[in-house]
């Protein structure tokens, strides 16, 4: 099965403030096949969080079509909150994050079958990082 890596981040200055995220999906050779970063207005960190991963579901829909059944994924974001509400083990105790989250889930059972969300270091997620401070940066 072929599996896709998406590494995703998101911030925001001053949280709330001016947020961004970044998205970098690779092979498994670690070919970078595209990149994404988008400002996001102001908001938190953990909802630019959310929203670099919904982001990056939608690029990776429109990227691979209904493939993506038959693919599997793995999402790297240095949150491990996120990952951890994403993967069931915390509660969303922030009400304001529940419809992304409930969008996320959706999204998987419908077209990810085989996803799974893993916390990686901060250095580990360089790139995506680079992505969502530009789009911070350029406001």
């Amino acid at each position: 099965m072929e599996k896709i890596i998406v590494n995703t981040d998101g911030g925001a200055r001053g949280n709330p403030g001016p947020a961004g995220i970044g998205v970098v999906v690779s092979n498994e050779k670690g070919e970078v096949l595209k990149e994404h970063a988008a400002f996001l207005g102001n908001g938190t960190n953990n909802f630019a969080e959310y929203q670099a991963v919904a982001t990056a579901l939608n690029i990776l829909k429109k990227h691979f079509g209904k493939k993506t059944k038959d693919m599997a994924f793995e999402v790297k974001l240095d949150s491990e909150l996120v990952q951890k509400q994403l993967s069931g083990e915390y509660q969303i105790k922030e009400p304001g994050l529940v419809p992304l989250f409930v969008e996320i889930h959706n999204f998987c059972v419908a077209s990810f079958p085989h996803i799974t969300f893993t916390h990686v270091r901060r250095e580990q997620n360089k790139r995506a990082d680079e992505l969502a401070n530009e789009a911070m940066d350029g406001e």
